[in-house]
């Protein structure tokens, strides 16, 4: 294993804070991993790591020479990359909030990967905090406003929010027509990942923002519950439209207080502020662009692939 291989190999243990995660990342056999660092110790003349049963970490020298092979290997990438115009490779592993991922990235996924056939895509979804490094994931999809200052966030795109409620409550209980008028009506709580406190509703009351809390008979924590509790008139929920855009067309859910809608969500996607965005990372991050460029992207057709050639 020549020195720049050797520098990844210890990099990648110092991310995934295991030899056995390292290896199987890079699809090697963990004894080359612990042989490659091992040398790279012995070459230096330090201790590197410092090892337990249950945990790896970096020593001072290891932290210090781990920024180091960073920037080495960072730039030994580009410049490969810009001489070679080598096509990206390898395993790109993001994190995607569910429906997020169903309704903007899966549909034109075909277009990406025919683009690029080198690259291996493991996609994960969640909306909890991701500790990217320790868990070797290269960027995360999340709605919202990041609150994390160690990851850099780029905006995609802001989604339009709506209250809305199903013909059966708004039958019961009638269509609410002011934020300050709905007594007697309930929400379906959604607990915050955060907090775990039920979210209040968000109102745009003449040029300022509003909040309400109601009753809430029925609190869920995932996206597809929320709609469908929504559908079996539990309650008034708030979501982005493209979420319950199928059911306003069929009339299961009805939008009311329109003239009151929540601010828009943004959309971001983070990555690590220490780490060099690899090639693989950078076409994807700039393929999604693309994909959230097409507004409310109703109509699904994937958007056009840069020739990577």
């Amino acid at each position: 294993m020549d020195r720049f291989d050797a520098m990844r190999v210890f990099s990648r243990v110092v991310e995934r804070r295991s030899f056995t995660l390292a290896a199987a990342d890079l699809g090697l056999p963990r004894s080359t991993v612990t042989d490659a660092v091992k040398q790279l110790e012995a070459r230096l003349g330090v201790r590197l790591l410092q090892r337990t049963t249950r945990h790896v970490s970096p020593t001072l020298d290891g932290a210090a020479y781990h920024q180091r092979c960073l920037a080495i290997l960072s730039d030994i990438e580009d410049a490969e990359g810009a001489f070679a115009r080598a096509r990206p490779k390898g395993l790109l592993r993001i994190d995607v909030h569910g429906t997020l991922a169903r309704h903007f990235v899966l549909p034109r996924l075909p277009a990406f990967l025919a683009a690029y056939p080198d690259i291996e895509l493991y996609m994960s979804e969640g909306d909890r905090l991701v500790d990217l490094i320790r868990e070797g994931i290269d960027c995360v999809l999340r709605v919202g406003e990041p609150q994390d200052s160690d990851m850099i966030a780029r905006r995609m795109t802001l989604l339009d929010e709506i209250t809305c409620a199903a013909p059966d409550y708004i039958a019961r209980h009638g269509r609410p027509e002011r934020p300050d008028a709905l007594d007697g009506h309930r929400m379906i709580g959604f607990r915050s990942s955060t907090t775990g406190a039920p979210m209040p509703l968000e109102f745009q009351v003449a040029g300022r923002v509003e909040h309400v809390v109601l009753p809430v008979t029925v609190a869920v924590n995932a996206a597809e519950s929320f709609v469908a509790a929504a559908r079996l008139g539990l309650g008034l929920i708030q979501v982005p439209r493209y979420h319950v855009a199928q059911d306003l067309k069929a009339g299961t859910l009805i939008e009311v207080l329109e003239s009151f809608r929540p601010t828009p969500t943004p959309v971001h996607i983070l990555y690590p502020r220490n780490r060099q965005l690899s090639p693989r990372v950078r076409v994807f991050i700039d393929w999604l662009v693309g994909v959230f460029a097409e507004g409310d992207n109703r109509d699904l057709n994937p958007p056009e692939v840069p020739d990577p050639r």
